[in-house]
């Protein structure tokens, strides 16, 4: 087959990178210099972060601050990172490496938090499959095959239950087999192209600079792959964003999806069990914590260290606490974090995961109200569906099965952009005028990633750590105020734009609805971390 004909295959891919470029503007590039915009000022920047900088210029000097501890529920932080040095938690009851569990708190040698996706051997869970494709296996034995007749009636409810869930399955399953099928297609025909580039330029690096200087005859491989190359890029491809989609489709298909791959046997246990808690190891770093060390950056990155980037809190310590696998999370797993967090002394505790089903809800549940006896402030994803979380389940949820609010100290995160135009939405964002309490920057957001680097970032999984910062930085110079007080200042300083018109998140419909911000979340606004500064004052004097 001629070249390029292969290459013709890889067009398929085109609507894939065009999507991921049609919102970049030259103000988005321009933005995107100014790595610190989500620290920016509504009023004084005119950009749509939430204040942090301006803070600690007026109202914050002099102060005395508070260390305050932030458990990070993620896939693991890489503690080492030379940008959080001096911010990650450590059990000064626990001595290092003796293997004796010297607090009693069950757990041996935990320095820095716990990590519950590996065993005593110091094998680690990496991929997990979808809580989708476990509930469909279990239910398949009893009913796949069957009709309602051949039901019986007390089982009509699971049933039913199956069918949704079978219905799912094979969409979801359907969509990875025909991603998988295409993305290594692509990538084979990138491959063969981007050797061609390499053995030609004599570099294995190279830039769209490098490309576009090539000169050779018109016919040759070089200036077909050269053409190939320059269409790609111009429709916003990257390399990087190519490797984290290629990923995806892989991990999809080959764990999330597949009804064969058990990922608890690394770690023994039973996940229905709840009893069953001491489980694990000390590992919170695990093997891909890059998830993780951008949520524990925006919290607590140092900054005044010259370096990076600047976190929102500077008097903070994260608890990091590995229970999120690439894959939907175990709601043991999360319940046990929960219960670490609360157990050992930390004041907020950050979510940034979610998933559409929970088999063991009455686990998170009971370690929710732990947290709220303890006076612990929750703070959660609202989730990158573009979906009204009034009418779905999105789960860890601070409701009960009738809808009942369990925690009041919880607050869900919706992602909003750094415009103040019809774009402030996050198009990704999750919503709900009942159930999302307030947005917070998540769009290209630059913050840290393992071994010393750092990336931008979208999503409600880096809304939820903004506030989660916001929150400690508040507590850290006002002590006294209790998990309630904080919820409270937040929602109520938050700069609202009740009646802003903006385009409505809608992943299923592609001509863009206006709808009025206010509806969008409770408190119809973006967290402003000077405003409830100002407010806390005023709270801590009375």
């Amino acid at each position: 087959m001629k070249i390029h004909a292969i290459l013709l295959t890889t067009f398929i891919l085109m609507s894939f990178f065009n999507a991921k470029s049609q919102n970049k503007t030259d103000d988005d590039k321009k933005i995107k210099q100014q790595y610190n915009w989500f620290n920016l000022d509504p009023q004084k920047d005119h950009i749509a972060g939430v204040g942090t900088e301006k803070a600690y210029e007026t109202l914050l000097k002099g102060k005395k601050s508070y260390p305050i501890i932030v458990a990070v529920i993620d896939g693991g932080v890489d503690i080492n990172h030379e940008d959080l040095k001096g911010k990650i938690w450590v059990n000064e009851k626990e001595i290092p490496g003796n293997g004796i569990d010297d607090d009693h708190n069950g757990y041996v040698d935990d320095i820095n938090g716990w990590n519950f996706l590996g065993n005593a051997n110091g094998e680690n869970v990496n991929f997990a499959t979808m809580e989708l494709t476990r509930e469909y296996k279990k239910y398949y034995a009893m009913f796949f095959n069957k009709e309602l007749k051949d039901v019986a009636a007390k089982d009509t409810a699971d049933f039913r239950k199956f069918q949704n869930i079978k219905e799912k399955y094979d969409k979801e399953k359907t969509k990875a087999e025909s991603d998988y099928d295409m993305i290594r297609n692509f990538d084979a025909t990138f491959s063969i192209a981007d050797s061609l580039i390499r053995v030609y330029l004599k570099k294995n690096n190279y830039t769209i600079d490098d490309i576009n200087a090539i000169q050779t005859t018109k016919d040759s491989p070089v200036m077909m792959v050269k053409d190939y190359f320059q269409q790609l890029y111009k429709k916003g491809f990257t390399r990087e964003d190519y490797v984290s989609y290629r990923d995806h489709v892989y991990e999809k298909y080959k764990y999330q999806l597949n009804l064969d791959f058990d990922s608890r046997k690394i770690i023994g246990d039973n996940p229905d069990n709840p009893s069953d808690s001491i489980y694990g190891n000390n590992d919170v770093i695990g093997p891909d914590p890059s998830h993780g060390t951008g949520v524990a950056g925006i919290i607590a990155a140092n900054r005044n260290n010259g370096i990076g980037i600047n976190g929102i809190a500077d008097n903070v310590k994260i608890m990091v606490l590995r229970a999120i696998p690439n894959g939907d999370e175990y709601d043991k797993d999360v319940a046990n974090a929960i219960k670490y967090a609360a157990n050992n002394g930390a004041k907020i505790i950050n979510c940034s995961f979610g998933k559409n089903y929970s088999s063991g809800k009455y686990m998170v549940d009971q370690a929710i109200k732990l947290a709220k006896a303890k006076g612990v402030l929750i703070i959660h994803a609202a989730g990158n569906d573009a979906e009204d979380n009034d009418m779905v389940d999105h789960f860890p949820t601070n409701l009960d099965v009738n809808r009942k609010v369990i925690d009041d100290n919880w607050i869900d995160v919706g992602a909003s952009s750094n415009k103040l135009k019809k774009t402030l939405t996050a198009s990704f964002s999750n919503y709900g005028k009942n159930t999302v309490e307030v947005f917070a920057p998540g769009v290209d957001i630059y913050t840290t990633a393992p071994k010393n680097t750092y990336k931008i970032e979208s999503g409600t999984s880096f809304s939820s750590p903004v506030v989660a910062g916001v929150a400690a930085l508040i507590w850290s110079y006002y002590p006294n105020l209790t998990a309630k007080d904080i919820k409270q200042i937040i929602l109520q300083s938050a700069n609202v734009y009740p009646k802003k018109k903006v385009y409505k998140p809608d992943a299923q419909t592609p001509e863009k609805i206006k709808v009025r911000f206010g509806s969008l979340s409770v408190t119809g606004g973006v967290v402003n971390v000077y405003n409830a500064l100002l407010l806390a004052e005023k709270w801590n004097k009375k």
